[in-house]
């Protein structure tokens, strides 16, 4: 637990406040886990709308002549392949093949922005600047945005109440600057809900006009506030891994499933370890698991075959959307295909579950 005096406030504090949202710490900020409830604001984000504070989240500025090559060192994707108003979905891998984080790279026209995870902003920052070489400039921006995510199926009705920027233009993971409630802002169509949405980085200055301005259309169209734990259920529906439970410095994009935003064409830091993971197959792999009876799956519960034990769950709820519990877990080659049976141990008693194909939740 962090010391008081060292807990930072989104610009959207005051606001979470006032509507009586569920104050937490989370990654050093003062953050709201729930409102009216996980299960509520989960299923608004699936049928309506739902706004969230992402403050937290760390910006980093990459810019200079070799910030391409830097880039393409420290991340596993194609950052060449960009254009202008794109974003890019990567990880930077250290030199045994593990990941120090996950992120988005966005590209302008003479710099990238790096959007990286808030609990690993200080690691994250000290790690490329320890691999920077050339012509490299690295800032922190973080403390200079708000930002807030607009998720769910009627995420752009909303948001097109709000400004005159085309929004049928800007398509899936791009981004764009447009004046939204009067205030030029940044924003990209991207999320962490599997829905259709929008995160708008928001200087703190205008910080209340925005939420404001979003709040009222909102009103009208039955929005709900959503807290980081209706959060985490959306993107566990969606298999979308949380670094720190599902991937970390010891995991390979290769065993935890994301060898699609892997250029395995290309050299980067741990390249040859990741190269021989997909080579050789990996022992373990992310798989989803479906689980049967009244069960509440929670990290670090063990999973079985009889007397062995394959492993633990990384990310475990029950599914609001499909009623049902769920988990994500690393189980040993032999064991991941789609039908497998294996029990997780919840205290003193034993569920079945079964590996299913990935995602959990399908009609998003």
């Amino acid at each position: 637990m962090s010391s008081i005096e060292n807990i930072k406030k989104t610009p959207f504090y005051d606001k979470h406040v006032e509507a009586k949202g569920k104050i937490v710490e989370f990654a050093g900020f003062l953050m709201p886990i729930q409102y009216q409830g996980i299960v509520a604001e989960h299923l608004a984000v699936r049928k309506n709308i739902g706004l969230f504070d992402l403050s937290h989240m760390g910006e980093f500025e990459v810019s200079g002549s070799d910030a391409l090559s830097f880039l393409e060192k420290v991340t596993t994707n194609n950052v060449a392949a960009l254009k202008p108003g794109e974003i890019q979905y990567s990880c930077m891998p250290n030199a045994d093949g593990g990941i120090v984080d996950d992120l988005l790279v966005y590209k302008f026209e003479d710099k990238y922005w790096l959007i990286v995870n808030a609990a690993n902003l200080e690691k994250d920052f000290n790690w490329l600047d320890s691999q920077k070489s050339g012509d490299v400039k690295l800032i922190d921006r973080s403390d200079e945005f708000g930002l807030l995510a607009i998720q769910g199926p009627n995420a752009q009705k909303l948001l097109e109440q709000l400004t005159d920027f085309n929004l049928e233009e800007i398509k899936y993971y791009n981004h764009a600057t447009a004046k939204i409630a009067g205030v030029d802002i940044f924003f990209s169509r991207t999320g962490y809900t599997g829905e259709d949405g929008f995160e708008l980085y928001i200087p703190p200055q205008h910080a209340n006009t925005l939420w404001d301005a979003i709040a009222k259309v909102g009103k009208e169209l039955g929005m709900e506030l959503i807290g980081l734990g209706a959060r985490d259920s959306l993107r566990l529906e969606m298999k979308m891994a949380l670094y720190g439970n599902d991937i970390n410095d010891t995991t390979s994009p290769v065993e935890a499933g994301l060898s699609w935003i892997v250029n395995f064409d290309k050299d980067f830091i741990g390249a040859e370890t990741i190269k021989k993971h997909k080579a050789d197959k990996p022992s373990r792999r992310l798989v989803c698991l479906e689980i049967d009876g009244k069960a509440f799956p929670r990290p670090g519960y063990e999973i079985y075959d009889g007397d062995r034990k394959l492993g633990v769950i990384t990310s475990g709820t029950v599914s609001p959307s499909l009623e049902k519990p769920i988990a994500l877990a690393y189980l040993p080659k032999g064991m991941t295909k789609s039908g497998t049976k294996v029990e997780v141990a919840i205290r003193k008693n034993r569920f079945e579950a079964t590996v299913v194909k990935p995602p959990f939740y399908k009609n998003a």
